[in-house]
């Protein structure tokens, strides 16, 4: 904990939703990105509409009963309109939605996610969810920002498996792939704001968060991230933002950090 008594999965969920801004349209997935939806909503951006996978379009969910879930009922409530699953990525493809907002298991120095499995592809280590609407979500909506905790195995120098599509081999390759739309705007984690070189599309520091240091971003990352001459920093949490996402997450289903 810090001395302003915030844990680092807090850190990440209010960072996240600070970019998500009044009067846009947002695509939230499952986990983080779900209550970093809602606190924007609840905080500064309350005509933010919230489309989740399950079909929910501006669903206004309750403080206090998060759903566990994309697909379940509370993640619903007060929603204007219910769709398909189909329906609900076609809205993405037809261009109307700015951002995307995601996680991952693995994340690479172009902004590929992993969330199939780690290790050998007939053999792994570890099987992971898979796609859901993650790959839809990337290839089509305007803008990516990708939520993560800051470890080593995550940030790898080649994700075992390009679940979610970033800027794929780096330089033009997306777009070369067909891909015209979109790609990764920032990545969140809990020692700092990453975006990528406008030419190499190679993840590069933005913003270093209260309490880290270059060392342990170096340290966390099993690739050379690009390091500007001049740190800039984040500005910390506030207390209002606090109280809100502790309202929001009373049992911390969503905040309890996965490493301190």
């Amino acid at each position: 904990m810090t001395k302003l008594d915030y844990n680092t999965a807090e850190l990440v969920a209010i960072m996240s939703a600070r970019f998500l801004e009044d009067g846009k349209i947002v695509f939230g997935g499952a986990g983080m990105p779900l209550i970093s939806c809602i606190l924007a909503q609840k905080l500064h951006a309350p005509t933010l509409t919230i489309l989740f996978e399950g079909g929910a379009i501006g669903p206004q969910v309750q403080i206090g009963k998060l759903p566990p879930g994309t697909n379940e009922q509370r993640a619903a409530r007060r929603a204007n309109m219910l769709l398909s699953i189909t329906d609900i990525l076609l809205l993405q493809q037809r261009g109307y939605v700015d951002y995307g907002f995601l996680g991952g298991a693995q994340i690479d120095q172009y902004g590929n996610l992993n969330s199939s499995f780690i290790g050998d592809a007939d053999n792994p280590k570890v099987r992971l969810p898979g796609t859901g609407g993650a790959n839809d979500i990337a290839s089509l909506a305007s803008k990516i920002l990708v939520a993560m905790h800051h470890e080593k195995k995550r940030f790898v120098e080649k994700v075992d498996f390009i679940t979610t599509p970033g800027y794929l081999q780096g330089g033009t390759s997306r777009k070369d792939a067909g891909l015209l739309a979109g790609g990764i705007y920032k990545v969140i984690t809990h020692l700092g704001i990453f975006g990528f070189e406008k030419e190499s599309k190679r993840m590069c520091l933005e913003t270093l968060h209260p309490g880290a240091t270059i060392e342990e971003i170096k340290e966390r990352t099993g690739f050379e991230i690009i390091i500007p001459d001049k740190i800039e920093y984040t500005k910390a949490p506030t207390e209002k933002e606090l109280t809100v996402l502790r309202e929001l997450d009373p049992d911390k289903r969503y905040t309890t950090p996965k490493e301190e």
